[in-house]
């Protein structure tokens, strides 16, 4: 699916050579070790570096030169997977080959490279008012969490079952990490993130494979580094005591959320059978939770499972009235049971598997999906396409729906309900 170059020890790029598209996408990806201080300051660091740079040291004056680009799209975000943090650059122009002008591939890539390699530096270093105002954004971001329930919840959950790992660390830190971030110590991470982090560099569009092999070594020309991805190690230790914890806020409807582990990971050989069961699970409007939770018994207003594999867990997210806790939460252990003794229909399975195809199928409609899922996967196999992973899917069978299922123990209840329940 995609060509890889290696450039440098740690340091890869994959171009796909396809005309899908009448645009060239480009996405760089800095990876490093989680660990909350320094997602603190990665995530500032994203929106520093997407403000402005040397050339272009207002932000209105990067979108202008964007716009007179044919309307080229770039922006930064700052993520978590696994154990690693990731800084993402993305960008995506017209190909040249549409226009009736030459260079503008060309031109989008010497901006790139400007953003990357000549930031924004008053006095050798980040320039502090625009630090302040971007800590500012971040801390904006985390604090939103807590006034969205459903996520405030979500975290909740990840904070209790796995707390003090990377599955409980945000990809933006803590309020307390942005606070304490100073020019001096950005630039620390700015030049950690350069010199060590691991670089894949990625390409999809109607692009002549020699030539741009060449642009990207010249103009991003990073050093060897030594960065060894290690998957999170799984906590298979057998659940002893159950966790139920109830939490009030001022709030109308309750959240729910149900914890279970697994020791099917992400990077298990059974990982493709447990993205099945936890379809016929909770997965999509036809599973179990879903018709017999909310549309047979009207116990829930929203009710879905999902699996959050890097870290072994499958998790279910309710909103329900707070009185009805012990029904639902009884009623959620029933679909379980029902799975766990293989009473699944070939109509469920069936649907689920088409549903899954149909959701990677389409994330191959868009170049980005395209990047994004290859570099999940590639792990796996890096001539990894979407038609391989669907026959995996469409190999499974109820009895294997049964085995896993047995694999999967509640851990955690935790509901977070209004102050009148």
């Amino acid at each position: 699916m995609f060509k890889k170059i290696v450039l440098q020890k740690g340091v890869n790029l994959y171009i796909r050579k396809t005309e899908q598209f009448k645009t060239i996408t480009m996405s760089i990806k800095w990876i490093s070790e989680l660990d909350a201080k320094q997602a603190a300051h990665r995530a500032v660091l994203s929106n520093v570096l997407q403000d402005s740079n040397a050339e272009y040291p207002q932000q209105s004056e990067l979108r202008k030169a964007l716009d007179e680009l044919y309307g080229t799209v770039f922006y930064l975000d700052a993520g978590k997977r696994d154990n690693t943090h990731i800084i993402s650059l993305n960008m995506e122009c017209v190909n040249d080959e549409y226009l009736s002008t030459d260079g503008v591939f060309d031109d989008a890539l010497k901006m790139i490279q400007t953003v990357i390699f000549k930031p924004n530096f008053k006095d050798g270093s980040f320039d502090e008012s625009i630090v302040r105002r971007e800590k500012r954004t971040v801390i904006e971001r985390i604090r939103s969490i807590y006034d969205d329930k459903a996520r405030y919840a979500h975290k909740r959950m990840f904070d209790l079952m796995r707390p003090n790992t990377p599955a409980s660390i945000s990809a933006n830190g803590t309020e307390e990490d942005v606070e304490s971030i100073t020019s001096a110590t950005l630039l620390d991470t700015y030049e950690n993130m350069l010199k060590n982090d691991a670089v894949d560099i990625y390409i999809v569009g109607d692009v002549k494979e020699e030539e741009l092999i060449e642009k990207i070594k010249e103009m991003f020309n990073f050093q060897e580094r030594e960065f060894v991805r290690k998957p999170s190690e799984l906590d298979t230790n057998e659940v002893k005591d159950i966790q139920t914890v109830f939490e009030k806020q001022d709030m109308k409807q309750g959240k729910l959320q149900v914890g279970y582990s697994t020791p099917v990971s992400f990077y298990h050989p059974d990982y493709p059978k447990m993205q099945v069961t936890n379809g016929v699970f909770g997965g999509f409007a036809h599973s179990k939770l879903f018709m017999n939770v909310r549309e047979k018994e009207s116990m829930a207003y929203t009710v879905n499972s999902a699996y959050a594999a890097y870290y072994g867990v499958v998790y279910v997210m309710a909103g329900i009235d707070a009185e009805l806790e012990e029904k639902a939460v009884k009623l959620i252990g029933e679909q379980i049971d029902a799975l766990q003794k293989g009473n699944v229909t070939d109509m469920e399975l069936e649907q689920t598997v088409a549903l899954l195809s149909n959701s990677i199928r389409s994330a191959f409609d868009s170049a980005r999906g395209q990047i994004e899922i290859y570099d999940q996967y590639k792990y796996f196999d890096e001539d990894f396409t979407a038609d391989k992973w669907i026959a995996q899917w469409k190999s499974v069978t109820i009895e294997d729906i049964k085995q896993m299922a047995s694999q999967i123990k509640l851990e955690l209840i935790y509901l977070l309900s209004g102050r009148e329940a």
